[in-house]
């Protein structure tokens, strides 16, 4: 049995979105080709404020959509539980656009595997990146973020447990 244990707080959480909308306009000197996609559900929470540091810093919109991924998982079909939908809502050509995937916590890769093949239904983005705000290993696919906020090492049968504002009145990280 693991204690719970605070990674990161408010504060934190908010400097690191602060450091990797840095880093993304540092690293994609294109910055009209910048496009947005949150994996649901913090994932997109996470976007959408993002995106807010970005159309500040670059003084232009940046599009931002939201991605389900549940219908791509390759177990829903061997789960006994039916898969709660999400919203998807990407309302603006993929194409030709450096998509940044957005989610919380990157571990297996699973997810974003399911996600990558979401997007690409959507057409054939110039490139795709991926953000996360938490990267704790155990890695299934050869998947790796391009933007890490903070990465943790981890027991595999741990937990980390993102709360955001929207969605939790809080925001906050723990290892538990």
């Amino acid at each position: 049995m693991h204690r719970s244990k605070e990674i990161m707080a408010a504060r934190d959480i908010e400097r690191t979105l602060d450091r990797l909308a840095c880093q993304i306009l540092e690293q994609i000197t294109d910055h009209e080709s910048i496009a947005l996609v949150g994996i649901q559900r913090r994932g997109a929470d996470l976007a959408c404020r993002l995106c807010g540091l970005l159309s500040e810093r670059t003084r232009r919109k940046i599009p931002c959509g939201e991605l389900d991924i549940n219908l791509y998982r390759d177990d829903w079909t061997s789960s006994t539980a039916t898969p709660n939908i999400n919203a998807t809502r990407i309302d603006f050509s993929v194409e030709d656009k450096t998509i940044i995937l957005i989610d919380d916590v990157l571990f297996t890769g699973r997810t974003i595997r399911c996600a990558l093949e979401a997007i690409l239904d959507f057409g054939r983005p110039e490139a795709v990146k991926l953000l996360v705000l938490v990267d704790r290993g155990h890695r299934e696919l050869p998947i790796q973020a391009d933007f890490v906020g903070k990465t943790v090492a981890t027991e595999r049968d741990q937990q980390i447990n993102v709360f955001l504002q929207e969605r939790d009145d809080k925001d906050q990280v723990v290892l538990g």
